[in-house]
């Protein structure tokens, strides 16, 4: 071990000294035991921060005092933390973490101190801010009833009141909440699907559907790197969204710039046709800055794309089989929608309305990826940038 003692003792007979000390042995006894003077003893116990409890065994995913040894000499023979994690079985992020809460005052990495610093922040119980802040559970109830993400509403509190920081709550510290029942009950429903696994996703089709519409189908493969880039406005990803026995649909849009979401109820039936009418009357109607690509997976509602194509002048590019993650904006689109209308219901229950009410406020929603602005702002600002370049 590296962590030599002052006197010259063994680095085990240090490590022997706070074993003892641990299972509440008094300094002076623990000295003599291992063989050091008193005085030795206690500048280790002072190093160490004053050890004051007796070391039990805990789970395993937890460091434990071997752990932080290892943590602590492989720091002292500069060994990258990366290493230091696999040899002790972590993930290399635990370690970091580690390191930075339960250092010491002067930056170094003590594991004796580190040991004791993990056991004082790790007493209970402790008092859950949500529990005893009426107020701040009612500003979080709030913004849950309007389907707002825990790490979406954690960022807005510490924005909107920067200067409260008992107000600013972690993300897990509301999902904790709402499991045990603080806010809102205890339906995971209101955090978004509540799922803790990914469904199977797509509609599957025929041979003779697939073959059917491979003819003149634009890759995406073959779409402008620009959209890649999300830097133009005007670039689209879609899809449907299914209703109960697969009798009722909606097709879902989402730029992919500014992430604003169009939902486009599909009223007797998603044959081909009828999506290609939807599709084209909703299209028409956007600005032509606004009309350019659209991406959708290969789902037989698309055969008339080309029809689609020739009516409203965006080009049509479609996704790989099985492949979600390149339309990922439009998937994580549909994922939100879903807490609107689950899985299981008759969408042509839904009122036009009722989709509009849902759209909007998904669309007034404060996205991270967006630096906390939301789908309506944004495009609320292309609108006035579009006007004045037009005059």
């Amino acid at each position: 071990m590296a962590h030599r003692a002052w006197n010259g003792a063994a680095p085990t007979v240090k490590r022997r000294f706070y074993e003892l000390i641990r299972q509440g042995w008094s300094a002076q006894a623990a000295s003599l035991e291992v063989g050091v003077s008193p005085s030795a003893g206690s500048l280790w116990f002072i190093d160490a921060g004053s050890v004051k409890f007796i070391d039990t065994p805990i789970s395993n995913r937890y460091l434990s005092q071997d752990d932080r040894i290892e943590i602590a000499d492989g720091l002292d023979a500069g060994e990258p933390v990366k290493v230091i994690a696999s040899r002790i079985g972590k993930s290399y992020q635990s370690v970091y973490r580690e390191i930075a809460r339960n250092r010491k005052p002067d930056g170094g990495y003590q594991p004796w101190f580190a040991h004791g610093q993990a056991h004082q922040n790790r007493r209970r119980p402790k008092l859950r801010r949500l529990n005893t802040d009426s107020e701040l559970k009612a500003v979080v109830a709030a913004k849950l009833k309007k389907k707002w993400s825990p790490q979406q509403i954690s960022r807005w509190l510490r924005r909107r009141w920067p200067r409260r920081p008992a107000w600013h709550v972690c993300a897990e510290t509301i999902y904790e909440a709402v499991y045990r029942g603080l806010i809102i009950g205890t339906d995971e429903q209101a955090l978004r699907t509540g799922r803790t696994y990914r469904h199977k996703r797509g509609r599957g089709r025929s041979r003779e559907g697939a073959l059917k519409q491979s003819t003149n189908m634009r890759s995406i493969h073959d779409r402008p790197a620009r959209v890649e880039d999300r830097r133009q406005a005007g670039h689209w990803e879609g899809d449907l969204i299914i209703g109960a026995g697969q009798r009722s649909a909606a097709a879902t849009l989402v730029e992919r710039k500014m992430r604003h979401t169009i939902v486009i109820p599909i009223r007797g039936g998603h044959s081909a046709k009828n999506v290609g009418d939807a599709l084209i009357t909703v299209l028409k109607d956007l600005p032509a800055g606004l009309r350019r690509t659209l991406t959708w997976d290969q789902g037989n509602e698309m055969f008339q794309h080309e029809r689609i194509e020739q009516a409203t002048g965006v080009k049509i590019y479609f996704a790989d089989p099985h492949s979600p993650w390149q339309r990922g904006s439009n998937e994580n689109t549909n994922g939100l929608l879903r807490q609107y209308f689950p899985k299981g219901i008759d969408l042509d229950q839904i009122t036009d309305e009722q989709f509009r009410d849902a759209v909007d406020e998904l669309n007034d929603r404060p996205r991270l990826v967006l630096a906390d602005r939301s789908p309506a702002q944004l495009m609320r600002r292309w609108r006035r940038t579009a006007i004045r370049n037009d005059r």
